[in-house]
């Protein structure tokens, strides 16, 4: 779970863009992570995917595709949002 709150962080900001872009549904996130350590280990982006379609179900992001591409450095970015 040393993940989580990444994935929270994430879906917030996904969140964030769908209400100031009014939109009702929000259907792809590209996500570009790097080499981030939490609580000693490194982010994997198959728990990374998990966590945000965890806190996505019931919401207007449920059944969210995730694209993860690794990048270098040791940040995230938030590439693109797709929703109706």
């Amino acid at each position: 779970m040393h993940d989580f709150h990444l994935a929270d962080t994430i879906y917030k900001t996904i969140m964030d863009y769908a209400v100031k872009n009014n939109l009702q549904k929000v259907t792809k996130a590209v996500i570009e992570l790097g080499s981030i350590i939490e609580h000693g280990e490194e982010i994997l982006p198959a728990n990374l995917k998990f966590n945000i379609k965890l806190l996505a179900e019931g919401g207007l992001a449920a059944g969210l595709e995730i694209i993860i591409d690794k990048s270098h450095g040791d940040s995230w970015v938030l590439k693109e949002i797709e929703g109706e």
